[in-house]
């Protein structure tokens, strides 16, 4: 049987803590790269979300533009001031109350 000498027995020591030092260096790197994703994951995710709840807005205020077209035509039709900047008017008083409102409902934070 092979005596092992303190000098052998030191030398391996100190390749074990270097592959030990090496293996936890590494194990950062993964745990940095995989927090990275997950939250690349999660901002890709809210965009998308944001992209599709914004089509689904346009897609509902394209539906009501003929409405509300239509309702300020005929409230304008019997006003001594006719014509787009009543209607301009108007619209842009109820969209700002539906911003407000909006507003107040979701808030928002940073």
């Amino acid at each position: 049987m092979e005596e092992v000498t303190k000098k052998d027995l030191n030398k391996k020591e100190k390749e074990l803590d270097k592959k030990e030092k090496e293996l936890t260096r590494k194990e950062k790197i993964f745990q940095k790269t995989k927090k990275s994703a997950k939250k690349f994951k999660n901002e890709f995710n809210k965009s998308i979300n944001t992209a599709i709840l914004a089509a689904f807005g346009f897609l509902v205020a394209l539906v009501w533009k003929d409405v509300i077209t239509e309702a300020v035509n005929k409230l304008t039709a019997f006003s001594p001031v006719q014509g787009k900047l009543l209607s301009a008017i108007i619209i842009t008083l109820v969209c700002v109350m539906g911003i407000m409102i909006i507003a107040k409902l979701l808030p928002y934070e940073k």
